[in-house]
């Protein structure tokens, strides 16, 4: 009787440690799921901040830099605008430099006025997106709008368009920055009419006169609306 209960006893003592062990397995083998998991997770996100750290950094604006000349169209005319260009973007000790915040995307963005002697010379504008980037430079020439340098970068797929979206979709790209579409458009104004325009991929040629005056009252707008945000922020 004492050999039956001690040979009981050793067959639930081995009962025991055996599931013991698989509960330790069973818990090693969450634990390692769990951190896997984690790793997976923290991977994805390291993806889609570095994608749009990559993103944030911005388009360079112009420095010490000449314009591009096309043709032989209205040369003359466009030589002050272009030298006025070339002028501005090579400062590089500026009186005031303001900036401000836009939210007008969805990635945010910002506007920067330069000024020399408190004479408003240049701003540049600032913005970001889900599958863009964009920053416009307007140049002023005597107080007035002289010139504008539009640069944007369409993206090949959204900031958050990560390596397992890409699987999960059956999509053959993730997001790349320097997979994007770049254009490129110059404006040329005097006395607040736009003479010529030039745009990535033509040839310089001028442009029907309906397209110039639509693109005029575009532009136009949009720099009155920048260039009074740094009123109200000054007056602020």
């Amino acid at each position: 009787m004492k050999t039956s209960v001690t040979y009981l006893t050793f067959l639930i003592s081995i009962c025991i440690l055996t599931a013991c062990n698989l509960e330790d397995k069973k818990v090693e083998t969450w634990n390692k799921r769990i951190k896997e998991s984690k790793d997976s997770t923290k991977l994805v996100k390291k993806e889609i901040i570095n994608n749009v750290d990559s993103v944030k950094l911005p388009l360079k604006e112009s420095f010490k830099e000449e314009d591009i000349i096309a043709n032989e169209y209205l040369q003359d005319e466009l030589k002050p605008i272009r030298e006025n260009f070339k002028k501005i973007n090579s400062k590089e000790n500026w009186t005031k430099i303001d900036s401000i915040e836009l939210w007008e995307t969805t990635e945010g963005g910002l506007a920067k006025y330069y000024y020399d002697k408190n004479m408003l010379e240049k701003i540049i504008e600032r913005h970001f997106g889900e599958t863009f980037q964009i920053i416009t430079e307007y140049y002023l020439l005597n107080g007035e709008l002289s010139f504008i340098f539009e640069k944007s970068y369409k993206y090949n797929r959204p900031i958050y368009w990560d390596s397992l979206k890409m699987i999960e979709y059956n999509d053959t790209e993730s997001f790349d920055f320097d997979s994007s579409e770049i254009q490129e458009d110059r404006s040329y104004f005097k006395n607040g009419k736009l003479l010529h325009k030039l745009e990535s991929g033509d040839c310089g040629s001028p442009f029907a006169e309906d397209y110039l005056i639509q693109e005029q009252k575009r532009l136009s707008e949009r720099f009155e609306t920048i260039k009074n945000k740094a009123h109200k922020h000054n007056n602020n």
